[in-house]
């Protein structure tokens, strides 16, 4: 199954709510969201800078992350977010291979 990167930034009111009652969501939120997709859940970190938190999910398709992040987005707990599909080296090797052939056909505007 492909793997996806989903950055989430939570908004000030989820925050100012998680601070009444510290605990970790991302594990348990992070599982059930991937399992309900038909999927699974690899990691979920909470991190410094633009984003706050981090899921890894290994989901059968597109539409399968696309649900998740629709579900998070359609919750208001998150402000903005990002999902980055990601690809093994094998993977990225095989594109690098495949841009040859595309290279040939490809003409910039000049």
């Amino acid at each position: 199954m492909p793997l996806y990167m989903y950055e989430g930034a939570y908004t000030a009111e989820s925050l100012a709510v998680q601070l009444k009652n510290p605990h970790n969501r991302a594990e348990a939120v992070g599982r059930a969201l991937c399992e309900a997709a038909g999927g699974k859940l690899v990691g979920a970190w909470y991190c410094f800078g633009e984003y706050d938190i981090i899921l890894i999910a290994d989901v059968p398709n597109n539409e399968s992350m696309a649900a998740i992040a629709l579900a998070v987005a359609a919750g208001g707990a998150i402000k903005s977010s990002k999902t980055t599909v990601l690809m093994s080296g094998s993977e990225a090797v095989a594109g690098m291979k495949k841009a040859e052939a595309v290279a040939k056909i490809y003409k910039p505007a000049r």
